[in-house]
């Protein structure tokens, strides 16, 4: 199992609980990104960054994931896609994607998508809040501990 993280806009804070987790379970975890990310003092974190472009860092991750890894991303399109091959998607506010949900929230950003175009709805979701983080840390506590016990050998 991998964690994989599309980097480019997952806060910080989220990076950092997964960092925590990671460490304790001794998970990889791979931040994906087009743009230059931190070092970091554990062999666990590889940092990958790819060219410049729409959907880069999206295209690379679902290429290279695996369905028994997890994927932290906001990006729906993104999710959608690793549900599609049996993977485990996350969103940095604690939701976890699931085949009876992903593609209705497919449809509902493209229709937001559609309202901010034409001018009828204004702005994105709310700023990323203390209960976002909360919720979060107790996803990825709950999935890890589900992930790991469906990965044990049944003796």
């Amino acid at each position: 199992m991998k964690i994989w993280i599309d980097a480019d806009a997952c806060p910080r804070v989220i990076k950092e609980i997964v960092f925590r987790a990671s460490e304790r379970l001794r998970i990889p975890v791979c931040l994906v990104a087009n743009k230059n990310l931190a070092k970091h003092a554990t062999h666990l974190v590889e940092s990958i960054v790819v060219g410049e472009g729409f959907d880069v860092a999206d295209d690379y991750i679902a290429d290279h994931a695996a369905p028994e890894d997890l994927v932290i991303t906001a990006d729906i399109p993104l999710a959608a896609r690793i549900v599609a091959i049996g993977g485990v998607a996350l969103d940095p506010r604690g939701e976890l994607y699931t085949e009876e949900n992903v593609g209705e929230r497919l449809s509902m950003r493209d229709l937001m998508m559609e309202l901010r175009e034409g001018g009828l709805v204004q702005g994105g979701p709310s700023q990323f809040s203390l209960t976002d983080r909360q919720r979060f840390a107790s996803s990825l506590d709950r999935l890890l501990t589900r992930l790991i016990r469906e990965m044990r050998p049944v003796s």
